[in-house]
């Protein structure tokens, strides 16, 4: 698994948002946003993050909340169908994984176990997964782990 530290720049989203057990539910809300984004031109050469906004481990599980968003420029005028936010700047760790359940899966145990042991602190941003480039074909993702100084 490879790691790279970036530091990501503020950014304007479009998102739709699914609260309730994190799981398979999470990726009709993705796919709903894809064809969203696609409808309006948007996909070409998205990026494209899957954002779990709570911790299963101390949020009940029909509160936990998942959003599903695309980058969008600063320009467009968004309509009803989506919410619009802003992901603020910050240093991460990237991790680069295989887009399987199982790797994704495997890297946040690996990624949780090897934070302890970096020097680095976990922020208060939320973890975010990235996508990027050709979004249907790209055979992997991006995990984005806030640090802080």
């Amino acid at each position: 698994m490879n790691v790279k530290i970036e530091i990501l720049p503020n950014v304007r989203i479009a998102y739709m948002r699914r609260t309730g057990q994190y799981g398979p539910a999470n990726l009709e809300v993705m796919e709903r946003l894809k064809k969203w984004a696609k409808e309006r031109k948007l996909l070409e050469s998205a990026v494209i993050f899957a954002i779990s906004q709570d911790r299963p481990d101390i949020t009940l599980p029909e509160l936990c909340r998942f959003d599903a968003c695309i980058i969008i420029p600063n320009d467009y005028q968004i309509d009803n169908h989506v919410n619009e936010g802003e992901l603020l700047s910050g240093k991460y760790l990237i991790y680069d994984v295989k887009h399987t359940a199982e790797a994704i899966q495997k890297a946040y145990i690996d990624i949780f176990s090897s934070l302890d042991n970096s020097g680095f602190k976990l922020d208060n941003r939320p973890i975010m997964e990235r996508y990027t480039g050709d979004i249907i074909d790209n055979p992997s993702c991006e995990i984005c782990i806030p640090i802080s100084s």
